[in-house]
């Protein structure tokens, strides 16, 4: 499954979205992207978005902390984001510095600027949707594999998928979007007692588990879809791609397939945000 390909698709849109809004004569969208510390995983990611963002025509706002940056400083420098005008979606870059309360981080973006759909209303949200409703500002990273999965005219009615992760912005939120398309949804971990025969029923599979080649191929059955979320070092996802490319009727590669629909689906949300707030055209 070719994720850049539909990534570009979701860039051009979001780009249009955003030259109308100034044709119109609204102000260049921004979208601020705050980076504490200065993991050099976390930077490039920065990096890579800023410059989605700024390809699209909005106005990238890059703020940089330091990594002894204590959370109520924290809390405070996002939420003069959140009251800032001129500002139109804030992304903070996760994960944060050990010593600091993710959360509490998270709830200062307010939710009308919450791009990447951290905030516990967003989750709420995705969580309560209706079948059919598509959910605005859901986790980037899910919500562009729903996408992907759209794209490729995947039958998600009826089927099993099994999501192998349980993060709050990934495996969490990412089985709420596969039940409000009417798919019966397994949430497995890294400690699921007898995870290779739940995944070998698995219609769709999504590894979001963080561990290097960890869904072995042997494991999925004939013809089902295989969804690597992970990314770990060496350019290797959460499944074993070759073994599992033999049985899977499609398969995302790693890099290549989920990595560049997250950040289009970023900044197709980021474009929408702005949209809103400054009345859409």
């Amino acid at each position: 499954m070719d994720g850049k390909s539909v990534a570009q698709g979701i860039l051009a849109q979001a780009a249009a979205r955003v030259e109308r809004i100034v044709k119109a004569g609204g102000p260049q969208p921004a979208l601020a992207t705050v980076l504490v510390g200065e993991d050099p995983a976390s930077a490039t990611y920065v990096r890579m978005k800023a410059k989605r963002c700024e390809a699209a025509g909005m106005r990238s706002v890059r703020v940089e902390l330091p990594a002894t940056i204590d959370t109520q400083t924290l809390v405070e420098r996002v939420g003069r984001l959140g009251s800032d005008p001129s500002v139109h979606g804030i992304l903070l870059q996760h994960p944060v510095p050990g010593h600091i309360d993710e959360r509490s981080a998270f709830e200062a973006i307010p939710p009308a600027k919450d791009v990447d759909g951290v905030t516990i209303q967003s989750f709420g949200d995705v969580a309560l949707a209706a079948p059919g409703r598509p959910v605005t500002f859901g986790c980037c990273t899910p919500m562009g594999i729903m996408r992907l999965l759209e794209a490729y005219n995947v039958p998600l009615e009826g089927s099993h998928a099994v999501v192998v992760g349980r993060s709050s912005i990934l495996g969490k939120p990412m089985a709420m979007m596969l039940l409000a398309a009417n798919a019966t949804v397994t949430i497995c971990h890294s400690r699921t007692t007898d995870l290779p025969r739940l995944v070998e029923q698995a219609d769709v599979v999504v590894a979001a588990v963080g561990r290097p080649r960890f869904i072995r191929g042997e494991w999925i059955r004939p013809g089902a879809v295989v969804i690597d979320a992970g990314y770990n070092e060496g350019n290797v996802g959460d499944v074993d791609f070759d073994a599992a490319a033999a049985h899977a009727g499609l398969i995302t590669p790693v890099p290549g397939g989920v990595g560049p629909m997250t950040i289009a689906t970023l900044i197709d949300q980021a474009s929408v945000c702005a949209a809103r707030q400054l009345n859409p055209v």
